[in-house]
């Protein structure tokens, strides 16, 4: 009994029981991964559905006319040619794609400049007037270029812009301005607020702040909205449509239409034309994802 009392703990408290887990821990075993085989077999079937259409594009590139019709265009090209891109390359395609380029440029420029400075003004200022300005500019969302091409077209003509580059950059940037705004002011309510006001008291203007605090806080957002706007440019097709029309100011929408002709189509320097034509705007993509996408899930987060 003396020996079952002098094992008893002194200091009055019990001791914690012990279980055999906790003297002989079990080593953890790392499970291996499983195999998701109807996830690699969609991957492998979206990889097709993506693949097929790229592969047919660029194949047919090499081809010539009457291979391409004869072989189809799934075949590989027996004998391939770059004679498609010094066809096209030799034509008009240098001055579409300068024309592109130019107003692509543009475009991203005034809509970066504009829609920072409305979302700063929208943020910044509490007044009702501010709100009526942003509900204006969100309101352009709902309303489709081809509702209002004939308004355009007349205005356009009244201000004898007609068949300029001009003509196209300004409607073309004016229908990318609601959605970079909506972008941006998201990116801008984000920013706390004791930054703005740590910057008050050192006495800076508005327009230090915003060239200091906001711009360099709001990157990701402006990346999102540059290449938004210079995707919107470059694909644009009904205003360089409808208010265009000498060859010299032709962008490279329209300039497809060369290699169509009333009774065929030279399919294979059309392609050509395609390839070339996306080549610079995925270059631009390729660099500027990352923001483009954060952009977009955050709605311009920082």
């Amino acid at each position: 009994m003396s020996d079952v009392l002098s094992e008893r703990p002194t200091d009055g408290v019990h001791a914690p029981k012990r279980t055999p887990a906790a003297v002989h821990p079990r080593p953890r075993r790392r499970g291996l991964p499983r195999w998701n085989y109807a996830a690699g077999l969609g991957s492998l079937i979206w990889l097709g559905i993506v693949g097929l259409p790229l592969y047919v594009l660029v194949a047919a590139t090499f081809q010539s006319r009457d291979g391409y019709i004869d072989d189809g265009p799934l075949a590989l090209p027996d004998r391939p040619t770059f004679a498609n891109y010094r066809r096209v390359l030799d034509s008009g395609f240098p001055q579409y794609l300068l024309n592109t380029a130019l107003v692509t440029a543009v475009c991203a420029a005034l809509v970066i400049v504009l829609s920072v400075t409305v979302g700063y003004s929208v943020v910044r200022t509490r007044s009702r007037a501010s709100r009526r300005i942003f509900q204006i500019f969100l309101l352009g969302l709902a309303i489709p270029s081809q509702a209002v091409i004939i308004p355009i077209y007349l205005v356009i003509t009244k201000l004898q812009l007609y068949d300029t580059l001009l003509a196209v950059i300004l409607p073309t940037a004016a229908f990318s301005l609601p959605v970079s705004v909506l972008i941006l002011v998201g990116t801008m309510r984000d920013i706390d607020e004791e930054l703005y006001e740590s910057m008050a008291l050192d006495g800076a203007s508005p327009t230090r702040v915003l060239l200091q605090l906001v711009v360099p806080l709001s990157r990701s957002g402006i990346s999102t909205v540059g290449v938004m706007s210079a995707l919107h440019a470059w694909n644009g097709f009904l205003f360089p449509l409808i208010l265009t029309q000498s060859k010299s100011n032709r962008l490279l929408t329209l300039g497809l239409y060369d290699y169509v002709g009333e009774f065929r189509v030279d399919t294979p320097a059309l392609l050509t034309a395609v390839v070339l034509s996306i080549l610079p705007i995925f270059l631009v993509y390729l660099f500027a994802r990352r923001q483009l996408i954060n952009g977009l899930m955050g709605m311009g987060g920082k």
